[in-house]
This record gives C-alpha cells, sequence and structure tokens, in this order.
C-alpha cells in the first residue's frame, strides 16, 4: 500500500506504485509516474513530466522535473527520467529537457547524487555515477558511466565526460574529459588515467599496462588524434577495453582537456 503522509500534496493524475512513501509536506505533480520501493523524503517537489523507476531515495528539499532555467524554453511539455536505485541527496535539482535538444534530461540507474547536485536541461547521465556535493553541471552535458565528479566541480554546457572518468574537487571543466582519464583544476588539465581504480576494479595487469600506453599516445607523445588513430587501434586489437577510451575522444565535440 502506497504510503503518503497527511501534510503531502499528490495530484490525482499522478500515478505511483503500490508502495511507493512520500514524506511530509512533499508535494508531486501532474504527469509524474513513480515506480516500486521508492522513498520520497519530507519537503521533496517532483512535477512532471517526469518518469521516477524503482528503489531510488530521494532526500529533502530535492526538486525533481521543474522547467528549467533556459530563457528559450516557452513551456514545451519536456521530460525528466530516472532509472532505478539512485541515492538523490539534499537540495538536488534536477530540470527538465528542452526541444532544442531531444526534449528529454535523463539520469540512469545507480548514481549517487550528493548534496545540491544540479543537473540542468538536456543532461544526460549514465550508471554507477557519484556525483560529489555543489556540482553544477550545465545543459546538454553528457557523463558516461563509473564516473566521480568531485565536490563543488562545474562542468560547461555541452561537455562530455567518458565512461571510467575522474574529475578532482573544484574543477571547472570546459572542454571534454575521455574515457578513464583523470582530470582536476581550472580550468581543468588531464592528469593521468585512474589506474588504481582500474586495479580496485580487479582488471588485468594486462588491461591496465595497454590503457597506461594508449594514454601515452595521446597526451604525451605529442601526436594530434588523427595520427594517434591508427596506434590505438592497434592496442585495442589485442585490449577491448581500449575501445571505450577511442570512442570517447570519438565523441568529443569541443576538444578534450589536456
Amino acid at each position: 500500500m502506497t504510503r503518503i503522509h497527511a501534510t503531502a500534496i499528490v495530484d490525482p493524475r499522478a500515478e505511483l506504485a503500490d508502495d511507493v512513501e512520500v514524506g511530509p509536506y512533499s508535494i508531486i505533480g501532474p504527469d509524474v509516474t513513480i515506480g516500486a520501493g521508492t522513498w520520497i523524503g519530507p519537503h521533496v517537489v517532483i512535477s512532471g513530466p517526469t518518469v521516477i523507476g524503482q528503489r531510488n531515495r530521494i532526500f529533502q528539499f530535492a526538486s525533481l522535473g521543474t522547467e528549467c532555467q533556459d530563457k528559450k524554453y516557452r513551456g514545451e511539455p519536456t521530460r525528466l527520467e530516472v532509472g532505478d536505485d539512485n541515492v538523490i541527496r539534499e537540495s538536488c535539482t534536477l530540470h527538465r529537457g528542452t526541444v532544442q535538444d531531444v526534449g528529454l534530461t535523463k539520469v540512469g540507474s545507480r548514481n549517487l547524487l550528493m548534496v545540491n547536485t544540479h543537473l540542468a536541461h538536456d543532461v544526460v547521465v549514465g550508471n554507477d555515477n557519484i556525483i560529489a556535493n555543489n556540482a553544477g553541471i550545465a545543459g546538454h552535458v553528457n557523463i558516461g558511466d563509473f564516473v566521480i565528479i568531485g565536490g563543488n566541480s562545474g562542468i560547461h554546457q555541452f561537455c562530455r565526460i567518458g565512461s571510467y572518468a575522474m574529475l578532482g574537487g573544484g574543477t571547472t571543466l570546459f572542454k571534454d574529459i575521455p574515457a578513464f582519464v583523470m582530470a582536476s583544476g581550472n580550468p581543468a588539465v588531464a592528469r593521468g588515467m585512474n589506474f588504481e581504480g582500474m586495479k580496485r576494479k580487479g582488471w588485468s595487469s594486462e588491461t591496465v599496462n595497454t590503457l597506461r600506453k594508449a594514454y601515452k599516445i595521446v597526451y604525451r607523445d605529442g601526436l594530434t588524434l588523427e595520427a594517434a588513430y591508427p596506434l590505438l587501434d592497434a592496442l585495442a586489437a589485442d585490449v577491448p577495453e581500449v575501445n571505450i577510451f577511442i570512442d570517447s575522444l570519438r565523441a568529443s565535440t569541443r576538444g578534450i582537456a589536456r
């Protein structure tokens, strides 16, 4: 049975699974769908159109699915989609998309969004990411899987952050970060790859060492990306994980942080 606190306001046009819990003074608007096992704490506001998956935990003062902070927005029925098993901590803000993009802000599954994280319009976040306190993610940013973004970081609009990348605290990012790369600073500068994280995940020495070679080709050998690609492709023939690195380089539209 759905457990809705007596002080919460749930619009009759919202669809909540039978075991969803809604805390005191929270407001669930129309065109909101919330999946099974999701817990919504006190003083949360969720506007629609928004779809939230299963077993999410959303803490107090979070605001999901409100219209975006874009002066071009004219009330179009854009959307927010959130997957399963996410933890969205206090005062996070997740805005809907815009028709200038595909009209969708999307968060995958098993992400941890720490206190005061902001996801602007048309942001796409993959799975298993950690975004630390006070991180600001501007519009149209794309974040892969298993990414760590340090606290107080700011990500410029249209940037891409590849899977397994890591940004240090207080990083200001104006360009793209390829997969596996660690970066920090204002502006962000590449500091290496997260080799220690790879080892902790149980990746083989061959994989780690080959990715080390791939990083050196791009960041240490003074090559253009076009000149680097044949060398990277040769490494990927033996270690498929290098393809994740290559794909993130090819997907870059703003240039990569060096």
